[in-house]
């Protein structure tokens, strides 16, 4: 059995992920898959993801995966990370689309109007580049992980989730936005933990070996 699946849509940093996890988790079983059957049998799943959202649902529903993605963020240790994390609202902003209404909630624009520092400097969207990731609740994940920990981003969206309780960790740039979500067996990221160096291999390895109470 695949002890980590992560999911293949056709969108996303896979390879970079995979290597991460392995470099983390030697002895557990990683596989790269857009096979249905495998992500439904993993005993965790991983879905990274980058690009489009309209492209993303599109190849979610091409190749089967979405009843998959949907299972398993409902009964086991799931880990969202970028579109991974977005997919999992109501509603993108981005070519007005439905994703996956597993939380409350809509992905939106960084609002042009806001962008700008105090100082009146334009800041430049997408947000791209090293940023401080502050921790909102206590949670297994960020064991071992410095509370205003670095981490990396790239991306023009965000999430605004109705549910304050699942916000894990937000993000200022330039105002505090929701950057980590936690619920139940599901954890979501919106920066890259793969690119993120120690603080994201840290978080990678924490999902290896996290039991939560489903």
């Amino acid at each position: 059995m695949t002890d980590i699946a992560i999911v293949d849509y056709g969108m996303g940093n896979l390879r970079s992920v995979q290597k991460a996890l392995e470099h983390v988790a030697p002895a557990v079983s990683i596989t790269v898959t857009s096979d249905p059957d495998i992500v439904w049998r993993a005993e965790r799943v991983v879905v990274p993801g980058q690009g489009a959202m309209r492209n993303c649902m599109h190849e979610l529903e091409a190749r089967s995966l979405r009843e998959a993605v949907v299972d398993a963020a409902a009964n086991k240790p799931f880990l969202g990370i970028c579109l991974g994390l977005q997919m999992l609202f109501d509603k993108s902003e981005e070519g007005d689309m439905q994703c996956l209404h597993l939380l409350p909630g809509k992905v939106v624009h960084f609002p042009a109007a806001s962008m700008k520092t105090v100082d009146g400097q334009k800041l430049k969207v997408p947000h791209m580049g090293w940023n401080q990731v502050h921790q909102t609740m206590e949670h297994p994940m960020w064991d071992g992980i410095a509370k205003d920990a670095r981490f990396y981003f790239v991306h023009s969206y965000y999430v605004e989730t109705a549910l304050a309780t699942t916000i894990a960790a937000q993000t200022d740039y330039p105002f505090p936005f929701t950057c980590a979500i936690a619920k139940d067996n599901i954890f979501a990221v919106q920066f890259h933990p793969e690119k993120s160096q120690s603080a994201g291999l840290t978080l990678l390895s924490n999902f290896a070996k996290w039991t939560p109470n489903v």
